[in-house]
């Protein structure tokens, strides 16, 4: 597993997770390629229970979440590590739809999360 970047696991107990074998069956590829995505910033991975394993929200019928790896990008881009990404995805927002930046790229709002996180790098 080198080369994977791994979040610190700050998300609550109650926040669905799936292990990486889970991921690959959602999205139709190998555990390997998920293991690309994770090394390419398209996901990021927490370490739970000794394993690997993604929040389920960042996965939506099949696919990853529109927008999700973009605003990955922009935050990687602006400093932020795997846990601060995380922590900060997940963080209650009331003033977005969802209540959340994740819970808004879900609701296919990106380019506001995507503002938001290019705003917090100045």
């Amino acid at each position: 597993m080198s080369g994977i970047p791994v979040a610190d696991d700050v998300l609550g107990a109650d926040v669905a997770m799936l292990p990486l074998s889970e991921v690959s069956d959602s999205l139709g590829v190998s555990e390997n390629k998920v293991r690309q995505f994770l090394r390419e910033g398209t996901l990021i991975a927490i370490r739970r229970d000794g394993d690997l394993h993604v929040p389920a929200a960042f996965l939506d019928d099949g696919a990853v979440v529109k927008s999700l790896t973009g605003t990955i990008t922009v935050l990687s881009d602006s400093g932020f590590s795997h846990t601060e990404m995380i922590r900060w995805l997940f963080e209650k927002d009331d003033s977005l739809a969802g209540g959340s930046p994740i819970e808004a790229l879900r609701g296919n709002h990106g380019t506001e999360v995507k503002r938001r996180a290019q705003a917090m790098a100045f």
